[in-house]
């Protein structure tokens, strides 16, 4: 019999915690690696990410409640609740909630290849290195991921 996964808050594995929490539902072991899935909170007025972009995976961000800031390249587009947001390979984007409200999303990466990207954070901050951009941008270099430094803010 095939297995199916059944993963809700209480046995989802916690990759980032603080301002941005974010919870491993899917780590494409349930997928053959084709899916990972992940929940991220966002508090009020945090900042994501640097801007950058993926050369081998799709990202999908579909905004549960609350609302969340994309950039793309040197536009911002203020996405409400209910909404999806299809990052394709090579478009330079990030995130941010400059609200007073948090914000919930559902996070896809197609094939699940960046899922081990935040766990390299976890790890990275659990060994006492703080999570400057420059850190970051290191860790994301790992999974086929590069700052889009000419659409920096």
């Amino acid at each position: 019999m095939t297995e199916v996964l059944i993963t809700g808050q209480d046995n989802a594995e916690v990759a980032l915690t603080g301002p941005v929490v974010l919870r491993i539902l899917e780590d494409g072991s349930a997928t053959d690696h084709r899916l990972g899935v992940a929940e991220i909170e966002v508090a009020p007025h945090t900042q994501g990410p640097p801007q950058h972009r993926h050369a081998r995976h799709d990202e999908g961000f579909y905004v549960v409640s609350g609302k969340v800031r994309f950039t793309v390249g040197a536009t911002d587009h203020d996405v409400p609740a209910r909404t999806l947001v299809m990052v394709p390979p090579g478009a330079p984007h990030t995130f941010a909630n400059p609200f007073d409200e948090p914000a919930v999303m559902l996070n896809t990466f197609t094939p699940d290849l960046y899922v081990q990207y935040f766990r390299d954070l976890r790890a990275m901050i659990e060994a006492g290195e703080p999570m400057t951009p420059e850190n970051v941008v290191e860790v994301m270099a790992r999974y086929a991921t590069t700052p889009a430094e000419d659409h920096q803010h």
